[in-house]
């Protein structure tokens, strides 16, 4: 397997049509980022994405490009506040933090050589979504503190300086006055100050036993932000200090807008539902995420194991989920129905049906309305679990799907199931060929706490149902230790493609195709403790490439052996490790 840790958003490009400059939004637009994490801004007011001045808090002079020079490599400086193009800058979530481009040339500011040294120039450059051109806002009193991720360094003048031209720097941060900003509108409407400590504290431990089960948007959209709570009510004002309930911030968010919710466990016993209508647009997401550095977990346990009991319905199209756990909906723990929608950083566990499934809305939903290019990034589904050990999956695009659906960057395990299910049957017949890439799949058909079920399938990536022909994606993905097959086309007959793929020692076959035209290619087979396994199975085109098990491993298993690990990286991507050497997907 030819490990390429390459950029996300690039790929994303290529593979979704997510847009070359408005990829999918976080907050108020994600441009030049999928993978984010949302930085804390106060009340509506606050900083978040959108388009500031950034005036010096000692100097009271404004972040400046000299000359309005739309090249690469110029230096930024500070200046007497005009309000013109050369001073207005545009934050978009971007990584673990900001791009901050300029609205006269387009570029983003960074540090020069991605420098981590202390007295660096901060430039602008040609927007890459890399860590030098990420910034953290951090509260520093009144004002914020902008942190380079790459760094760790502030934004600061060159020598403390307060005089018109000074260039400006980065440095150690400290409480020096010149290593704070202020964020003003572009309109020249000064933000809030950030949030207050008290305002930043974790909210109560349990939320309201239910919500109404569909949310539909009312009344005059908020644009801006939205913060709930565990202790929110539905008629508070949906600040950090009078925050609302999410069946309330999701009558109310406009298209641009994000609901932040605060860390805690909200205790529903009815399905959430984002009802079809309640859109945002490709340019404006809208925006569900967790509040920076804390973990909200949407728990159902007072709903029973009933396919109708779901956790989190996302009919609507172009939203942005991010960063929440959802566990114990008495069927999927996240459904989604509605197209165009970026599911990032989320956690489903312990649910009573497939943990995230794309499948149409209702029966009644016409074939053309079937969910479509929906992007599932950097997420995690374990310990889901049904009564009859044979339907709950990881992640499922199956029965009813439209075409661009992809999952990326992905880790299930330990489903009593499968690990991702494409499944198809003779009733709808096909669906529109998924992506699965740069995934992981590992010890399906045993839970964490060792509890198997006889009737599961146990497949890593199981890729078919019914003889009927899609022709599927699936690349650079791992499969380990899976109860049966690690990929498996499962009676599909289709052209798929497969490759740079790798399966160890799955309990039946690594790789198993009997029917179709598959392309396979640099796919890699081993085994290192089921040597009773079968030999792999093909069915299409192979080529020297591959390294299929016949018996013996080819030589790319020496990469492969030891214990499996994994994490997600600051920007997303994942990293597998084997003997905690990383290997690359």
């Amino acid at each position: 397997m030819k490990l390429r840790h390459n950029a996300v958003l690039p790929h994303l490009r290529r593979r979704t049509r997510l847009l070359a400059g408005t990829a999918a939004a976080a907050a108020a637009t994600l441009v030049g980022a999928l993978l984010v994490v949302i930085l804390p801004g106060a009340a509506v007011a606050a900083a978040g994405p959108g388009s500031y001045t950034i005036v010096n808090a000692d100097g009271g002079l404004c972040l400046d490009l000299p000359g309005a020079g739309a090249a690469g490599g110029v230096q930024v400086d500070v200046s007497g506040c005009t309000g013109s193009a050369n001073q207005t800058w545009t934050l978009t979530t971007s990584g673990s933090g900001y791009s901050i481009a300029s609205s006269a040339g387009g570029l983003c500011l960074g540090v020069a050589g991605a420098s981590t040294s202390a007295g660096k120039a901060v430039e602008q450059l040609a927007c890459d979504g890399s860590a030098n051109e990420q910034w953290t806002l951090t509260a520093s009193g009144s004002a914020y503190q902008l942190v380079d991720v790459n760094s760790g360094k502030c934004l600061n003048t060159s020598g403390n300086g307060t005089s018109a031209g000074t260039l400006v720097v980065q440095n150690s941060c400290d409480t020096t006055a010149t290593k704070s900003w202020n964020l003003d509108s572009a309109s020249g409407t000064s933000t809030t100050s950030p949030p207050s400590a008290s305002a930043s504290a974790s909210a109560s431990a349990s939320a309201s036993a239910s919500v109404s089960a569909s949310a539909s948007a009312t009344g005059s959209p908020v644009t801006g932000a939205l913060y709930v709570a565990t202790n929110g009510t539905d008629g508070a004002a949906g600040t950090l200090a009078a925050p609302t309930t999410l069946a309330s911030a999701l009558t109310r968010i406009g298209a641009g807008g994000t609901i932040y919710m605060r860390g805690g466990t909200y205790d529903y016993a009815s399905t959430i539902t984002i009802a079809p209508g309640n859109d945002g647009t490709a340019s404006a997401l809208k925006t569900l995420s967790a509040y920076p550095g804390e973990t909200p977990v949407l728990d159902f346990s007072a709903q029973t194991e009933l396919s109708t009991n779901r956790g989190l319905q996302v009919n609507a199209t172009y939203w942005h989920i991010y960063g929440l756990v959802v566990q114990h909906a008495g069927d999927n723990g996240i459904a989604v129905g509605g197209s165009h929608n970026t599911i990032e950083r989320v956690v489903v566990r312990d649910n009573r049906d497939t943990g995230l499934q794309i499948s149409r809305i209702d029966s009644t939903t016409a074939q053309s309305d079937w969910p479509s290019d929906n992007v599932v990034i950097s997420s995690e589904a374990y310990d889901n679990d049904d009564s009859t050990g044979e339907n709950a999956d990881g992640f499922d695009a199956k029965l009813t799907v439209g075409p661009g659906n992809v999952f990326m960057y992905d880790v299930s395990h330990n489903n009593i199931d499968d690990g991702y299910d494409l499944f198809t049957k003779t009733d709808t017949g096909a669906i529109s060929p998924v992506t699965i890439e740069y995934s992981l799949s590992y010890d399906q058909g045993t839970l964490t706490d060792g509890t198997q079920a006889a009737n599961g399938d146990k497949n890593g990536f199981k890729l078919g149902g019914d003889k009927i022909a899609v022709n599927h994606i699936v690349e650079h993905d791992i499969a380990v230790d899976n109860g049966h097959d690690g990929f498996t086309y499962n009676s599909n007959p289709g052209d798929m493609t497969v490759s740079d793929d790798v399966s160890i020692d799955n309990a039946e076959r690594n790789f198993h195709w009997e029917t179709g035209d598959s392309i396979f290619t640099d796919d890699t087979s081993c085994r290192f403790t089921v040597l009773d396994g079968t030999n792999d199975k093909l069915s299409g085109q192979t080529d020297s490439t591959d390294q299929f098990w016949t018996g013996t491993n080819g030589s790319r298993c020496a990469a492969y052996s030891g214990a499996l690990g994994w994490s997600f990286a600051s920007d997303g991507h994942l990293v597998v490790t084997f003997g905690g050497t990383p290997v690359t997907l």
